[in-house]
């Protein structure tokens, strides 16, 4: 299989060009009944809809036809980076995310609070999403863990999440989740899959043996799982690869972990799409790249409400007049997977992606929906494309051979 980093190592050119990558986390959707619209078909989106009539449609496929992504490889592909060839727990995101600096003996694994009910089942696998104020001061309680041999970090991430970090020789990441994304039944055991990997197991399970108790008199999080065992990883950097001086703008930290990991400048903090585009505004001309993340149409879809999904869609919709006002050569509008409300999680659906600059070749769609990006130019592409097709816009890529 190519190696399209190889390329793009050979023929990238630098210019002044800028590239604005808009990425709605989970924005891809599904109808509620036969016949009815999506969640972004639904919205009203004018700004978004005559962006489609200047650029080209099309859906682009994070990992594979049928595969369902995570967050980390969805955002993996669109930042041109192989999801199955370069594969990042979880927790090394949300880790990387806050600031945290990763040893090679180490490692994390992201948490989540969690409400179990006196039998000890799930029923709340975000614990009620309890304010930040809240989980940090349960991550207090926790640090007061002791493990004989390892060094135990507890950190908090944001709302229900928290990082654990495991630091000491010979541990290994192969270990199964404990969170068995359903409710009503109990958190499952960490099970690792190598020797090393034992050993990490076994430390996770003490670890949730004392939480257990540090925890049981809290009335929502009274417990967690665990996701995501990762060791430091390592990527090359979006300058090797493309010559850009890149930069992430985002609230959550797991993606400005990932971000972080392929090289950007994490820019912020900033708390809400407003703050945001200021930011972006106002760093414009000292960047080639940006990466703006908008994380809540994603959750809306995994809490199943399709109205509140369509207001952030309608709401991300409204900043891209400030956006054009930019004039940057390349803009992107994607998601970095599906997350329809009527699965109420992420999917395997093809994610309406769309682009516009002035060598573009327009497609004729009318609007930005799943529905005209079936009709589109792009057609159906693996994300780990995307990247490609923004520098070749951008008049950023040479040509290839003679």
């Amino acid at each position: 299989m190519a190696d399209i980093h190889a390329l793009t190592r050979e023929l990238h050119i630098r210019n002044d060009h800028k590239i604005v990558m808009m990425v709605a986390d989970g924005l891809g959707g599904l109808p509620v009944e036969p016949g009815g619209p999506t969640e972004l078909e639904a919205a009203k989106t004018p700004n978004l809809d005559a962006l489609a009539r200047r650029g080209v449609l099309g859906n682009s496929i994070p990992v594979l036809p049928g595969i369902t992504p995570g967050s980390g490889p969805g955002h993996l592909g669109l930042f041109g980076y192989d999801p199955i060839r370069y594969v990042i727990g979880r927790g090394a995101l949300e880790a990387t995310g806050i600031g945290f600096h990763l040893h090679d003996h180490d490692v994390a694994v992201r948490c989540n609070f969690c409400t179990l009910d006196e039998q000890g089942n799930i029923v709340d696998r975000r614990a009620g999403r309890i304010p930040t104020e809240e989980s940090t001061q349960l991550v207090e309680k926790l640090r007061s863990i002791q493990i004989p041999g390892v060094e135990v970090f507890v950190e908090p991430v944001k709302e229900h999440r928290c990082v654990v970090v495991f630091r000491a020789p010979g541990l290994g990441d192969r270990v199964a989740d404990t969170d068995p994304q359903e409710t009503g039944v109990p958190p499952l055991e960490p099970v690792g899959e190598d020797e090393a990997s034992r050993k990490t197991a076994e430390v996770a399970a003490e670890f949730l043996r004392q939480a257990r108790q540090i925890l049981a008199d809290q009335p929502k999080a009274n417990f967690l799982t665990m996701r995501g065992f990762a060791e430091k990883p390592k990527l090359p950097s979006y300058e090797e690869v493309y010559g850009l001086k890149a930069a992430a703008i985002a609230v959550y930290p797991m993606y400005k972990g990932l971000a972080k990991l392929v090289g950007m400048e994490i820019l912020g903090p900033v708390a809400t799409l407003e703050e945001q585009i200021a930011l972006l505004e106002e760093v414009y001309n000292d960047y080639d790249f940006f990466f703006v993340h908008f994380k809540y149409t994603d959750s809306t879809g995994e809490d199943g409400n399709f109205a509140a999904k369509v207001e952030k869609i309608e709401a991300f919709d409204a900043v891209f007049p400030r956006i054009e006002k930019l004039s940057p050569k390349v803009l992107i509008v994607t998601g970095d997977h599906s997350t329809p409300s009527y699965l109420r999680s992420h999917s395997w659906h093809p994610v309406p992606t769309l682009l516009v600059s002035d060598c573009c070749r327009p497609d004729g769609c009318e609007a930005f929906s799943e529905r005209e990006a079936l009709q589109g130019g792009l057609g159906h592409f693996e994300a780990k494309y995307l990247m490609s097709l923004a520098l070749a816009n951008a008049g950023r890529l040479g040509k290839y051979g003679a």
